[in-house]
């Protein structure tokens, strides 16, 4: 399964999803500007539109708390960590096309 997001610029979106959260790039196809990145055996594709896509993509990782701040440091718009005791942590965080993606920690 992936999820689509619509990006306005094609070349930040892929530096920020690279360099801020890991993913790695598998495919990109310049003359229709979209590409394809995975990370953990989930796949984002992305597409260079004006067009919103409403998607949101969740990503697991060992520490929300510093993943979040981490991010908040780079200077990346982030979310309050929310925590289900004893389930789940997580926490929103916008790609600079303002695409929203989650942060999430199984306790």
């Amino acid at each position: 399964m992936s999820v689509w997001y619509g990006v306005k610029d094609l070349d930040a979106a892929r530096d920020f999803y690279k360099e801020r959260l890991g993913f790695q790039e598998d495919y990109r196809d310049d003359e229709a500007r979209w590409m394809r990145l995975s990370r953990a055996g989930g796949e984002l594709a992305l597409v260079e539109s004006d067009e919103p896509t409403g998607a949101v993509l969740a990503v697991d990782v060992p520490d929300v708390k510093g993943e979040a701040a981490r991010l908040r440091e780079e200077g990346v718009e982030v979310g309050v960590v929310l925590e289900i005791h004893g389930t789940i942590r997580l926490v929103d965080v916008y790609d600079p096309d303002g695409n929203r993606l989650q942060l999430t920690q199984d306790l």
